[in-house]
């Protein structure tokens, strides 16, 4: 097919745009479709598109720019909210990964170096996949998604810090190791510093200025980032840590969230063209060997990380429900993965061939991964009772041994509603029994007749320990209509006589919750917006018939 530039671009996008359309009708991820169509227009295909050219330097772009998003919108306060649950599911599940992955590529006959190359890149999850999914399914701020994002978003810092390392010491070294380690180290801090001088003297009043024309400060954003990944790459660190630094030294200013809401559009539209190159990269020399390393391999992504997930989660004293919805969010591996193969091909350390057994592996676990998450729920129903030999209450009844008094008033959430509500109804004089699943919540709370617990209300195991025979009401503040109905249910079998009192978001979600015989269903909206009408009707009333609260006419 003989076609100039722009018309084989414009082809390209089109078939692109075709199959992303099926991929969406097929509840797929469009990465999935992606890497597809570089097979389909590569050299295994229609020979089309070569892995090169301005294919490769607009997937260079598309990479750095997903960096820079992820160094811009880093959210160290999210890992701190979940407590050591997602540090310790993070860097617990990378290792036990990582490990175990390196046996079983042994265990193919990989070569060591192949070998580890594989066992890492089956490690890392994708954070923008996963985040999509829990999303699209309300699931994000339920206690599962806040732990599964928690600890993508600590494998994201580790795929960062393992990308400096092999960009710095991947590369033959002249003259002896030992000058090449200070030498590196010493380019680092030049690197830090100067990162540090902008973000101190230089970013923050520079970003002011550009911010006042939007389209300056996408174009900025851009620039910027590309020069900073330029200068990593002259130093010996590749774009792509560059393009990170270059994203967390503008995460601390006021813009970065319209600069990051700006910038998604743009980086969907290029990694377009790292997918397609990697599609376009695949080799099939023996896909017979291939296609079966690449199914061991995938099962274990698929059942394994999972299951390691669930057995740090529960370890911790979490529900195994829990464990097991987070788990599935580490069920494939990430547009990380197949950046750090691409990285490690560049590097000479890996071949084509095994690039492509890690892309194979990515198509297959992100697709299977995906089924795997939006239907969570029932596969969970099928696998509760094997599930069940691993939840941990035994420690959990001793914690609440010293609370088992008569409390009045057992409220689950103390977030920002539900820590209001504590207070207030501390502070009446009632004894208040408070379950909430953020450690530092916990030890931090000091309301006035409010003792606080760890639990969480997807635990149904929790309330045998609790002092419900007290209690003359249960409150829940978690605004989730499944969880709520659950609570009835579990409150019932225990044979609670008290009230029930739940919160929605919605007038439907209220209405699920009164069917399910809650006896009142808080409405946090509304609510507000009822009391905040009636202080501006008393503030216009006092304002008089004038044309403003002064009564000017």
């Amino acid at each position: 097919m003989s076609l100039n530039g722009f018309a084989l671009i414009a082809v390209v996008l089109a078939v692109s745009a075709a199959v992303g359309l099926l991929a969406v009708r097929l509840r797929q991820p469009l990465i999935v479709g992606f890497i597809g169509v570089g097979v389909l227009v590569g050299p295994t295909g229609f020979g089309w598109v070569e892995a090169q050219g301005t294919v490769d330097l607009l997937a260079r772009m598309g990479i750095a720019i997903l960096l820079f998003l992820v160094g811009l919108r880093l959210d160290l306060h999210l890992i701190r909210t979940t407590g050591p649950i997602a540090v310790a599911t993070g860097l617990g599940q990378i290792l036990f990964t990582s490990v175990i992955g390196f046996l079983i590529a042994i265990g193919l006959g990989m070569d060591t170096v192949t070998a580890l190359y594989v066992a890492v890149a089956l490690t890392f999850s994708s954070t923008i996949i996963i985040v999509k999914l829990l999303s699209d399914k309300r699931e994000l701020e339920q206690l599962h998604g806040r732990i599964a994002v928690g600890f993508l978003i600590v494998q994201d810092i580790v795929v960062v810090l393992v990308m400096i390392v092999l960009t710095a010491f991947g590369r033959e070294a002249d003259g002896s190791l030992p000058v090449h380690i200070a030498l590196v180290f010493a380019r680092g801090l030049g690197l830090l510093a100067g990162a540090a001088l902008l973000m101190r003297y230089v970013l923050p009043r520079l970003v002011r200025q550009v911010a006042r024309s939007p389209e300056l400060l996408v174009l900025f954003g851009v620039a910027y980032a590309a020069l900073v990944a330029t200068l990593s790459d002259w130093l010996g660190f590749g774009t792509e840590v560059g393009a990170f630094l270059a994203g967390v030294s503008l995460a601390g200013t006021p813009y970065r969230d319209a600069l990051g809401a700006r910038l998604v559009s743009l980086r969907d539209f290029l990694l377009l063209f790292f997918f397609l190159e990697l599609g376009a990269r695949l080799q099939f020399d023996d896909a017979s060997q291939q296609l079966a390393h690449a199914a061991v391999l995938s099962v274990f992504v698929l059942v394994g990380n999972p299951l390691i997930v669930v057995l740090i989660v529960t370890a911790m004293r979490y529900p195994v429900r829990v464990g097991f919805l987070a788990g599935l969010a580490g069920a494939q591996i990430s547009e990380f993965s197949l950046i750090l193969a691409a990285l490690g091909l560049g590097l000479g350390h890996i071949t084509g061939a095994t690039v492509s057994l890690i892309t194979v592996v990515g198509l297959v676990t992100i697709g299977g991964s995906t089924y795997l998450i939006l239907y969570s729920q029932q596969i969970y129903a099928r696998l509760e009772r094997r599930l069940s030999v691993l939840e941990r209450t035994d420690g959990r009844k001793r914690d609440l041994a010293g609370h088992e008094r008569e409390a009045d008033v057992i409220l689950y959430g103390l977030g920002r509603f539900g820590g209001a509500v504590a207070d207030r109804l501390g502070r009446a004089g009632h004894l208040v029994l408070a379950v909430d699943h953020d450690p530092h919540r916990v030890a931090r709370n000091d309301r006035e007749g409010v003792a606080a617990v760890f639990g969480c209300v997807e635990d149904m195991h929790l309330l045998e320990t609790l002092p419900l025979s007290h209690a003359r009401c249960v409150i829940s503040t978690v605004p989730l209509p499944e969880t709520g109905k659950a609570l009835v249910q579990g409150l019932r079998q225990f044979g609670f006589r008290g009230r029930v009192v739940l919160t929605a978001r919605s007038g439907h979600d209220a209405e699920l919750l009164d069917e399910a015989g809650a006896d009142l269903v808080l409405q946090p909206y509304p609510l507000a917006a009822t009391a905040t009408a009636e202080l501006l009707a008393g503030l216009l009333r006092r304002g008089g018939s004038g044309g403003g609260p002064g009564g000017r006419g």
